[in-house]
């Protein structure tokens, strides 16, 4: 999308246009997009520094320079006293490549502390960590979104695109009218599900076993793909032997799917002659995310449906910066290019880049929800940039509590959201249509986003607030505030990773509508057809890779690797107290924690406020009529939403949208149960009671 200057007198001085010739989206905006301008206004945003008054406790506008002046010197404080693990970092999957990248530098270079990760931590790092287990490699999707659409069956897994990602619709609509099949997985009748083919609608937290039981039967009625097993995979026999433990009515038994439909998947999957496994939040937000994308990446190997032209596995990314976020070194064991934090050849190499020693770079520190957990007592200040835990952290209040106990807060955001109202400093940043930077969709492709506006008087660039940090904290040079340089420097730190950005530039990603990584520098050979004895053309540039894993995967040994898995329970189940199943998602108004689309008067007026929705037989049950409030409550908290019929819901459970704070706040509810390999927290699972709410 573009900007273009209106002739208002009041509201935002621009408008989105629609660049309908982008290959991605084609001009397709969702109603965010669209409303975007309305944020860049002065009354719907921060203008200036705030700082907690001594006196009154209250936050007032200050200067740049002492709000930044208190920020170095409340991070110093802390890092003196009781060590620079004591200080944390806490970035976003929104920011910019430049700005994810400058964030984790700063942590280990200026502060020295390992205490970084991210809010991308809650998104898709169960995906990410099942990807690096069988691929050797974490991209979202390894071939780009058009190619959805040409592909003969699409099982679309936890995931509600026609609200969460309206754009992306549009290839499901046209795999439908080429013939294709949809088959989508959720325990809710969306909008999505309406356009399925077939709608399999299992018990919140069985993902696993309904993926064990799709590729049980696969097996049982010889349709594995043993050409491709051989040839192009390992630890199959393994894999084979624990899905076998997983037999179609016991499948049933646990998910709620007749086996009649299991069977009718499967088929539909099979006959076409080319399939994708498409997963997100659903299957991967759980306590067992990992092992359950594991399962449906062991479903596409075994029938041949991976490292093939219109097949594979794909994970749709939910932020804004959901792909570029997690691969420049704000997760808290990672460095640029999607080093590992650990691995000495890793540091070496970014370190040279850096200027410092290998040894002074710290080691991987705690995850998201595990950072969050410790502020207040081995953490004692927090520098959170792009990020709303007070409302998007699992178990909420707790983590609100948490964050209230720290000797020093500093945040750095558009509006003032919850988490900045706790805050000692708040530094007021720009928007996306008033700095350069770029970002890294699903697909993979980098893309290049150029500055619109000028920010208004009062605020700055994130990149310029953590120079000016870092300045203050004795590092003069080393964090410019010109993206593009920091780009440069991101492509050198890059550069032999497995998200090599070394060889795409701001030039070319303007000139090819963005770039596919890995993308290295090293140009390859320009003479491929020249006839014998003609004079070898020269080196062109990489083209960047659209598709991976065709020749072969990023494994040592170029072979995918099944991981042989099994079912096992949520982390809470039901029981007499708490009876009925809760899951949380988005709707389409509103987007992550709601600080930003919130203050969108159209958007609130689509969807004003939280809810809960819950089958009519658990309805009558409790005695609860359409409108009616109704308090949810778990082991961790209670909210209060009014209640919304349906039959479009499992009557076993019920869902709740987790944009707000307030009464309604659905994370005050959910389980912090973390994956043991990606530490995703079990948002998607957990279990309550109903409680009837006299009306106000």
């Amino acid at each position: 999308m573009g900007l273009r200057p209106v002739g208002r007198t009041a509201g935002p001085a621009v408008e989105v246009v629609e660049r309908t010739a982008f290959p991605v989206n084609r001009g397709a905006l969702c109603g965010k997009g669209r409303t975007a301008p309305e944020l860049l206004t002065p009354g719907a945003r921060l203008s200036s520094p705030l700082v907690r008054d001594a006196a009154t406790g209250e936050l007032v506008p200050a200067g740049w320079d002492e709000a930044l002046d208190r920020v170095a010197e409340g991070l110093r404080r802390a890092g003196a006293a009781y060590g620079r693990d004591a200080v944390g970092v806490f970035g976003g999957g929104g920011l910019t490549n430049e700005k994810a990248y400058t964030l984790g530098k700063f942590a280990r270079v200026v502060l020295g502390t390992s205490q970084i990760d991210y809010n991308g931590r809650f998104c898709m790092s169960s995906a990410a960590a099942a990807h690096g287990r069988a691929f050797g490699l974490d991209r979202g999707l390894p071939f780009p979104l058009a190619d959805v659409a040409r592909t003969g069956c699409v099982i679309l897994v936890g995931s509600n695109l026609a609200e969460t990602m309206p754009p992306a619709l549009r290839y499901l609509t046209e795999l439908k009218e080429n013939g294709g099949r949809l088959i989508v997985v959720d325990p809710r009748r969306t909008r999505t599900a309406e356009q399925a083919d077939l709608h399999l609608a299992p018990r919140p937290g069985t993902d696993l076993a309904l993926a064990l039981g799709l590729l049980h039967l696969v097996v049982a009625q010889g349709r594995t793909d043993e050409e491709f097993i051989a040839e192009r995979t390992s630890g199959w026999p393994e894999a084979r032997a624990a899905v076998m433990a997983h037999w179609p009515e016991m499948v049933e038994r646990i998910t709620g799917i007749p086996v009649p439909q299991l069977r009718a998947a499967v088929r539909m999957f099979c006959d076409a002659p080319s399939s994708m496994v498409l997963t997100a939040r659903g299957p991967e937000q759980q306590a067992k995310g990992t092992d359950t994308v594991g399962a449906w990446i062991n479903l596409c190997l075994a029938t041949g449906r991976a490292g093939r032209e219109l097949s594979g596995y794909g994970c749709l990314t939910g932020q804004g910066n959901g792909q570029g976020g997690r691969e420049h070194g704000q997760k808290a064991d990672q460095l640029p290019g999607y080093r590992k934090l650990d691995d000495p050849a890793a540091r070496r190499h970014v370190a040279q880049v850096w200027g410092v020693e290998p040894d002074s770079l710290p080691g991987p520190g705690r995850s998201a929800y595990e950072l969050l957990e410790a502020l207040g007592g081995d953490i004692r200040a927090l520098l959170l940039m792009g990020s709303n835990p007070v409302v998007s952290a699992p178990r909420a209040a707790h983590v609100e509590g948490r964050i209230r106990s720290l000797d020093f807060l500093a945040v750095a955001d558009v509006v003032l959201s919850e988490t900045a109202q706790l805050a000692d400093v708040v530094l007021p940043v720009a928007q996306w249509a008033e700095e350069t930077g770029t970002t890294t969709n699903l697909e993979g492709r980098v893309l290049l986003r150029r500055r619109a506006l000028d920010p208004p008087p009062g605020v700055r660039t994130d990149l310029e607030v953590l120079g000016g940090l870092a300045a203050r904290l004795g590092h003069a040079k080393g964090f410019p505030s010109d993206p593009e340089e920091v780009f440069d420097e991101l492509r050198r730190a890059s550069a032999g990773g497995p998200a090599d950005y070394s060889g795409i530039s701001y030039g070319r990603i303007a000139a090819e509508d963005g770039v596919f990584w890995p993308c290295p520098a090293e140009p390859v050979s320009g003479g491929r057809g020249e006839p014998a004895g003609a004079a070898e053309a020269p080196p062109v540039p990489h083209p960047g890779t659209p598709r991976l894993f065709l020749d072969r995967f990023a494994t040592p040994d170029g072979r995918a690797r099944f991981v042989p898995v099994a079912h096992r329970p949520a982390a809470e189940e039901t029981d007499a107290a708490y009876p009925v199943v809760l899951t949380t998602g988005r709707v389409l108004a509103q987007y992550q924690s709601g600080a930003q689309t919130r203050r969108v008067a159209e958007l609130n007026a689509a969807e004003p406020g939280p809810y809960v929705q819950l089958h009519p037989q658990l309805a009558d049950r409790l005695g609860v009529a359409d409108g009616e409030p109704v308090a949810v409550v778990s082991r961790r908290g209670r909210a209060v939403a009014p209640a919304r019929v349906s039959g479009a819901i499992r009557p076993d459970t019920v869902f709740m949208p987790f944009h707000w704070a307030g009464e309604g706040r659905a994370n005050s509810l959910t389980n912090p149960a973390l994956d043991p390999v990606s530490r995703m927290p079990e948002f998607k699972v957990c279990a309550v009671r109903l409680e009837r709410v006299a009306p106000a």
